[in-house]
């Protein structure tokens, strides 16, 4: 190995010239951009380590003590460019599907892991962390569960194993893990899935207790969407949250996806909403934050997601506990949106070609401003 030569003052000073030429030329580029208190932005990003790297979202979320992330699926990770800059933007990913039940158990008790082996590897090598996501969800199931006829407690059999074969081979690889996914309905009620309709409401307590059981210092979180502002499915994940811990049922975290549209309006109150869960004694995080709006979008538009981006961004640096945001997926290159909401889209920070929306400017301009480790 190359032992480095050593830091005589004539190097340290080179150094210093070095960083403070990099903090003006980057406070420059963010004065143009309108970044409030660039300077000292910049000077951030000049310390050691980061010296020759521009600022990124994580890098600045990284500050106030969170994480910025973005969800990727497999298939996008052929895409060169769109990997390399996951890679260098984020510090933590998800897969968007590579660990649902579908793709990690596609027969009974035959597992397959390939999918998200694949996406833990490039996060390893590119040094984010990860998010998993999900062990209980009432779609994409595999054709053998969801068809097949079970008693309870073959059911049951079914889920434990199925929840510690997965959360025992990515122990130690992921920092969190959303247990059980989108189990209420709108107006609160629980959803009637096969889990539910086969074991009842206490499936959720279960799941939660054997993923703990299996790997005891993951991070275990309920996640959903529609929950950002207060509501009936909000009121009714806070009660059911509240229960559980009554109960001793371990539970970290709450996840609130942000699948968020400019024809319906910005979500009420979502600090207070994240504030009241963390009072519960959780973590929050946005974990699935997209903002689409219908095609074609037009500057009026892309300004209004901009400022959303920015409230959000906003809601949860002002709640202690908000513990990171995650993007589902950070361009519009691959964003499902189009496939699932006809007429609609345009809902990420980056367009389809890899450039930077007002959006991106927004979050940047909250995280910048925001107070270290606020």
């Amino acid at each position: 190995m190359r032992t480095p030569a050593p830091r005589t003052p004539a190097r340290r000073a080179r150094s210093r010239v070095r960083a403070a030429a990099f903090a003006s030329a980057t406070a420059l580029l963010l004065g143009l951009a309108g970044v409030p208190d660039a300077h000292a932005y910049a000077d951030t990003h000049a310390d050691a380590g980061t010296r020759h790297r521009p600022a990124t979202l994580d890098s600045l979320a990284e500050r106030t003590g969170r994480y910025y992330g973005s969800a990727v699926d497999n298939p996008e990770l052929g895409d060169t460019a769109y990997a390399d800059l996951l890679g260098t933007e984020f510090g933590s990913t998800t897969p968007g599907n590579g660990m649902k039940w579908y793709a990690t158990e596609p027969r009974r008790g035959v597992f397959d892991f390939t999918a998200g082996d694949e996406i833990v590897a490039y996060a390893q090598t590119h040094k984010l962390k990860v998010r998993g996501h999900t062990l209980v969800w009432h779609s994409q199931l595999p054709g053998w569960l969801e068809n097949g006829t079970w008693t309870a407690d073959e059911l049951r059999a079914i889920l434990k194993n199925h929840i510690t074969t997965e959360v025992r081979h990515y122990k130690g690889k992921v920092f969190a893990w959303d247990v059980a996914n989108e189990i209420m309905n709108e107006d609160g009620t629980y959803r009637e899935n096969i889990f539910y309709k086969t074991l009842g409401p206490g499936y959720i307590a279960d799941a939660l207790r054997w993923a703990h059981a299996a790997d005891p210092g993951v991070k275990l979180y309920l996640n959903d969407y529609n929950v950002e502002g207060l509501g009936a499915k909000s009121d009714a994940y806070y009660k059911l949250i509240k229960q559980l811990k009554a109960d001793g049922v371990p539970i970290d975290g709450f996840g609130m996806q942000a699948h968020l549209a400019l024809q319906y309006g910005f979500p009420s109150d979502m600090k207070g909403n994240l504030q009241r869960f963390a009072r519960l004694g959780l973590d929050v995080a946005i974990t699935e934050l997209d903002i689409r709006m219908i095609l074609p979008s037009d500057a009026a538009e892309l300004a209004q997601q901009a400022d959303w981006y920015g409230q959000v961004t906003k809601a949860c640096l002002a709640v202690r506990r908000c513990v990171g945001i995650t993007l589902w997926g950070y361009s519009d290159r691959h964003s499902w949106i189009p496939s699932v909401f006809e007429g609609q889209g345009a809902a990420l920070p980056w367009d389809e070609n890899l450039r930077h929306k007002p959006a991106y400017d927004a979050i940047a301009k909250v995280l910048a401003a925001a107070k270290r480790g606020e």
